[in-house]
């Protein structure tokens, strides 16, 4: 038997957030086998790098990182763990492929992680994929700023998008217990925003209690006492009910954001998509969110170069962005993906339009971003402290709406200011998509 005791162990967590989670539960489970953890990769024993597979240039970075990683072992690298959608999806292609790794986990196999471990020091490479019942702990070892964190309640998909790999990789939409959810953060501890992620959080407890229970499930976390307030991400449009509505208006808890991944306004395409709705429909929810809930800071996601995409259609995309006008967004180049359905669409479109189309979008959204960052200056607003920025010489923090590493920031002079503590940031002046000021006790 190994003694991981005497073992360092380091992760590299790739991807997107809900995979940071699923790093943390791992990480939880290594530290309650009074094992160490090294945020210095360059000491640890034990590697692992939980990977994502959604596109092409995902899993691009996944082997090129596992490729990195494995030329520490002539140092102090003894073993190199690949987890997570790669070897979920891909095992048949990368484990003789890949023989730089020695043991391979998939999405639902952490429980079997010392086991898979414990076979490797054999001297054997090892393929436990599969192998696990998707057991993890409600425990964290949190990698974030310990001020706010990100709460994973769902995982896999239903929506079958005819892009997107997702329910392959990932399974069916499956949703956690809303009482080991509640369990699970409460361990957290004090967390100035808890950022609730999944394929789709409105979708959340159809499967598990024949209904949606994210409304209920809001109340229940912000109720506990150590929450001080909850953002949400990745809402579908045609599952924003007028209960989640009211319940975002009325709860003082709920930061007035969405992230609602709309991929595009044009009806042809979003039906070939598979995605629900239209233009009419979503310009009409946004309208109605912003009645309802005043100030209301809405993100989205698009895709530009769909299969079939005609000029005609990105344009009407550009002019959907001028007419919603939404806070802030995020835009890609659409990537094929065998195993796909839109992989086989015809009208397939070059590479460098797709780029240029990206380029446009984002360069439209930036005139709107700026004019909305312009309408902050010499206004007090409310920002949440994340930290020092020493390249800058002041603190940096985040508005309500603005989500961590997806948005911009607001950067302030200040005497002091606590990571984690509100402050009342004045605004001196803004850019694209930043905002700079100070509190009203700095002298200048």
């Amino acid at each position: 038997m190994i003694d991981f005791t005497q073992k360092k162990f380091g992760v590299i967590s790739l991807g997107c957030d809900k995979n940071r989670v699923d790093s943390e539960k791992l990480l939880s489970l290594i530290c309650e086998k009074g094992c160490t953890v090294t945020d210095d990769i360059s000491e640890a024993q034990i590697l692992i790098v939980n990977t994502c597979a959604f596109l092409n240039e995902s899993r691009k970075e996944a082997i090129e990182t596992v490729l990195d990683c494995s030329l520490r072992k002539s140092d102090k690298l003894e073993k190199l763990v690949v987890t997570g959608c790669l070897p979920q999806k891909y095992i048949g292609e990368i484990f003789n492929g890949l023989t730089e790794a020695d043991v391979f986990l998939g999405t639902g196999d952490y429980e079997n992680f010392f086991a898979a471990l414990e076979k490797s020091y054999g001297g054997e490479r090892v393929n436990f994929v599969g192998t696990g019942k998707g057991a993890l702990t409600t425990d964290r070892r949190v990698t974030t700023p310990l001020h706010y964190a990100y709460l994973k309640i769902a995982d896999g998909c239903n929506n079958r998008c005819t892009y997107c790999l997702i329910p392959q990789i990932r399974g069916s939409y499956k949703s956690e217990p809303m009482e080991s959810l509640l369990t699970e953060a409460e361990r957290l501890g004090d967390v100035s925003e808890l950022i609730l992620v999944a394929q789709d959080v409105t979708r959340y407890g159809i499967d598990l209690y024949g209904q949606k229970k994210l409304t209920e499930f809001l109340q229940k976390l912000t109720a506990l006492v150590n929450i001080k307030s909850v953002r949400l991400l990745y809402c579908y449009p045609d599952m924003i009910d007028d209960g989640l509505i009211e319940e975002i208006r009325v709860n003082p808890k709920i930061i007035k954001y969405l992230d609602i991944p709309l991929q595009h306004s044009e009806d042809r395409i979003l039906k070939l998509m598979n995605r629900k709705g239209g233009r009419a429909e979503y310009l009409a929810l946004i309208r109605k969110l912003r009645e309802k809930i005043p100030g209301i800071a809405l993100r989205s996601t698009f895709i530009a170069g769909f299969p079939g995409e005609t000029e005609e259609e990105f344009e009407g995309l550009c002019d959907f962005l001028r007419e919603a006008k939404l806070e802030n967004c995020g835009f890609f180049a659409y990537s094929r993906e065998l195993e796909t359905a839109a992989y086989k669409l015809k009208g397939q479109i070059n590479y460098f339009v797709k780029k240029s189309r990206v380029r446009k979008l984002y360069a439209v959204q930036e005139e709107i971003c700026r004019e909305k960052m312009q309408g902050f200056v010499g206004k007090k607003i409310k920002v949440l402290c994340d930290g020092i920025d020493y390249e800058k010489s002041c603190f940096f923090g985040r508005a309500y709406f603005q989500a961590p590493d997806i948005d911009g920031k607001v950067y302030f002079n200040a005497p002091s200011a606590a990571q984690g503590e509100y402050i009342d940031v004045i605004i001196d002046r803004a850019d694209s998509y930043d905002l700079y000021g100070r509190t009203e006790d700095f002298e200048l």
